[in-house]
């Protein structure tokens, strides 16, 4: 990934940060969000936000399950500034939850757009497939050995 290009999805990131943060959904630090298979949920996240997480996320137990995310400690997040789109939206209130759909699709479609611009392949997956196969999450240009 060019320094141009993470620097886009960095700054994606702190326009979705002020839209949550103007939103003003409620957490209480239950760490629901972060375990997937006891809630229900699955968090995806695009190849382009998979490079930036894995660029400055710390260590992780490997291999990753789809159970929980690798990265909560004690409800907590330790890979809060690289952290992606979906947790970066997702918040247990109910009161935010259409407002949080909202968002999402909005900064996902940027995302897209952003892959578009920039003749990246678009992957989309479940967290733990980048984590355990970070290759994968090389944004290269279409057509591109990576190098």
């Amino acid at each position: 990934m060019s320094e141009e290009l993470r620097r886009k999805v960095l700054d994606l990131y702190k326009e979705v940060d002020a839209e949550v943060a103007a939103a003003g959904p409620v957490c209480i630090a239950s760490g629901r969000c972060c375990r997937f298979k006891e809630y229900g949920h699955v968090l995806f996240v695009s190849n382009l936000e998979a490079e930036v997480l894995l660029a400055d996320a710390p260590a992780y137990n490997s291999p990753a399950t789809a159970d929980f995310c690798p990265f909560q400690r004690k409800n907590l997040c330790t890979a809060r500034e690289p952290r992606p789109l979906g947790c970066r939206v997702y918040y247990c209130d109910p009161a935010y939850q259409e407002t949080g759909q909202r968002i999402t699709e909005k900064y996902l479609n940027r995302l897209k757009t952003l892959a578009e611009e920039t003749g990246t392949e678009w992957c989309y997956a479940p967290l733990h497939r980048f984590l355990n196969h970070p290759e994968q999450a090389r944004c290269e240009p279409s057509g591109s050995p990576p190098q």
